[in-house]
């Protein structure tokens, strides 16, 4: 039977958010580049692959406030990104 994973670990996965995007991507990548390196003993790659998932949902969440922003500014249109 799996072991439930311990509140306190879980509170300590979401608690200490980054104060902005790019310190939240900073993290993620740093984490990934953990993870992928195979040299992360199981328990602390369950705590990462966590942390990484919680980093990735308060980025979603950043990049969907700042999109909803831009269509309140563009009258309710999204227009394409042109790069320029």
């Amino acid at each position: 039977m799996p072991k439930a994973v311990q509140p306190d670990l879980a509170d300590a996965v979401v608690a200490n958010l980054p104060a902005t995007y790019e310190a939240a991507l900073l993290e993620l990548e740093t984490l990934v580049g953990q993870l992928e390196s195979g040299q992360m003993p199981l328990d602390q790659l369950l705590t990462g692959y966590q942390r990484g998932a919680v980093l990735l949902a308060f980025c979603r969440d950043k990049l969907k406030a700042v999109e909803d922003q831009i269509q309140v500014l563009d009258g309710g249109q999204l227009k394409p990104w042109s790069g320029a």
